[in-house]
């Protein structure tokens, strides 16, 4: 493609974007085709001549857009939010324009410095003590591996690396039924294995036990095993099952572990300085991750790991071949050091950009209007006599199930609810299990959501559930 034609096609995604966000409300939430239709409309041979963008841009719009579930349709309520907003696309449009791979300070000082600016800014934000430093990742799931990695070479003495894991005690980590299954993925990757994940009994309120976690540590140790880390949940992704990090950090101090908290989507609610009791004792903790992808209107992916002490983090990850070294005055950071990745996007612009396209009090408007707005749906809920609120609003997220009487199989029904909405395509919804019932999640989060839209979501749920329960 030639310059001039970059230009066409360039202004045309602008205009199509804008387009797009505009109306996206009217289109169906979740994809509505059957499995293989998209691929069966895709040729199985790559074209050996070049086509024309014509065809290519007609293409997308026939046969990929009606496969996309919108995750910027304001009727989203299923998962949590993947948010995005103007300022994000535009500088993700400029970040693939400069395509520069940032690796190193060298390769991109302007990446590496504004990172580190943007990470304390966003420290600054949910209040982190200063003695804390970020980086972005490409997802909690990176910094939760790239913490469990770190958790693993220092109850090994750094040894784990070189040595490897055989002939070395059972290496074990510690987390609730309610943390994300991410964990489960690290301690897999990590090579530590699923039978030295060590889940610990919680609480009335979803909390693990303290005391609990102190025996599993006694007994671990008793037994010759070596207590690592404890990886601790706020917001967690099922119900919102939240750790006490205070006590939990205590527990861990004690022993000499490591603590990492996974705040994936609860995270960006603690710029509002009354939701900040959530995470009371994170300021002991040993390193703390949250997307602000998902609910601080920045594109995927971005994701804020902050960590005490940033020279465990790269005495872990950190590799130095001779190209990769870098002779320059001293003092400079390279990120790649910092992740597991070698490869980094810049992916601090867009947030340099919607932190400064909206302010810190914007933000927090929009956090607060969400998390008030599934308050009151949960209240509705939870006064209608055919329905049963499950666990109550943690910040914007709670479940509830549909129980008319007479029905015996509730589980089965209201899996069947859930698939009717999402069928149906004018909200999103998804499920999942708590205390062995089959529970409907209802999140509010997206960007451009309105209190209408939850109100709507609300009657399309009385509506679908209404017929379903006439065929029950």
């Amino acid at each position: 493609m030639e310059i001039g034609q970059f230009n066409k096609w360039a202004h045309w995604a602008a205009d199509w974007a804008s387009r797009f966000m505009t109306s996206v409300r009217d289109l169906p939430v979740r994809a509505q085709t059957p499995p293989g239709d998209i691929a069966r409309r895709i040729p199985d041979r790559p074209p050996e001549d070049a086509e024309s963008m014509d065809a290519i841009i007609d293409d997308f719009q026939r046969i990929v857009m009606p496969g996309m579930t919108h995750w910027q349709h304001p009727r989203f309520f299923a998962y949590f939010p993947a948010n995005a907003s103007p300022p994000s696309v535009i500088a993700e449009y400029l970040t693939a324009t400069l395509a520069a791979q940032c690796m190193l300070w060298q390769t991109s000082p302007a990446a590496t410095e504004l990172e580190t600016k943007m990470m304390d800014w966003l420290r600054q934000a949910i209040a982190l003590p200063g003695d804390f430093q970020g980086v972005i990742q490409d997802s909690a799931s990176g910094a939760t591996l790239c913490a469990v990695l770190t958790m693993r070479e220092r109850a090994l003495n750094w040894q784990g690396n070189t040595q490897g894991l055989s002939g070395q005690p059972a290496v074990r980590i510690y987390c609730s039924q309610h943390v994300h299954t991410s964990v489960d993925k690290a301690v897999w990757i990590a090579g530590i294995g699923q039978d030295n994940l060590v889940r610990i009994e919680t609480d009335e309120t979803m909390a693990m036990r303290p005391e609990a976690l102190k025996h599993a540590i006694e007994a671990d140790k008793a037994a010759g095993h070596l207590p690592a880390g404890v990886v601790a949940s706020v917001g967690g992704t099922s119900v919102g099952g939240s750790d006490n990090l205070r006590a939990v950090c205590e527990v861990a101090r004690e022993y000499g572990v490591y603590v990492h908290v996974d705040a994936a989507w609860a995270g960006s609610a603690m710029i509002c300085p009354e939701l900040r009791p959530m995470i009371d004792g994170a300021e002991l903790a040993d390193s703390f991750v949250f997307n602000p992808h998902k609910w601080l209107l920045t594109n995927f992916d971005c994701s804020a790991h902050f960590v005490r002490n940033p020279e465990e983090l790269v005495r872990t990850l950190a590799i130095k071949p001779e190209f990769l070294k870098t002779y320059g005055t001293g003092g400079e950071i390279n990120y790649s050091e910092w992740s597991v990745p070698l490869g980094r996007r810049f992916r601090a612009l867009k947030l340099w950009f919607v932190l400064r396209a909206y302010g810190l009090e914007q933000l927090r408007g929009i956090i607060r209007n969400h998390i008030a707005w599934a308050e009151g749906l949960a209240q509705d809920i939870a006064t209608h006599p055919d329905f049963e609120l499950t666990t109550k609003p943690v910040l914007s997220l709670f479940s509830f199930r549909y129980c008319p009487k007479g029905v015996d199989d509730l589980d089965e029904l209201n899996l069947g609810l859930v698939n009717a909405i999402n069928d149906d395509g004018r909200i999103y919804l998804t499920q999942t299990r708590h205390d062995g019932q089959m529970v409907i999640r209802f999140q509010v989060g997206q960007t451009h959501t309105t209190q209408e839209d939850v109100t709507f979501a609300w009657k399309v749920i009385q509506e679908i559930a209404g017929e379903l329960g006439r065929q029950s």
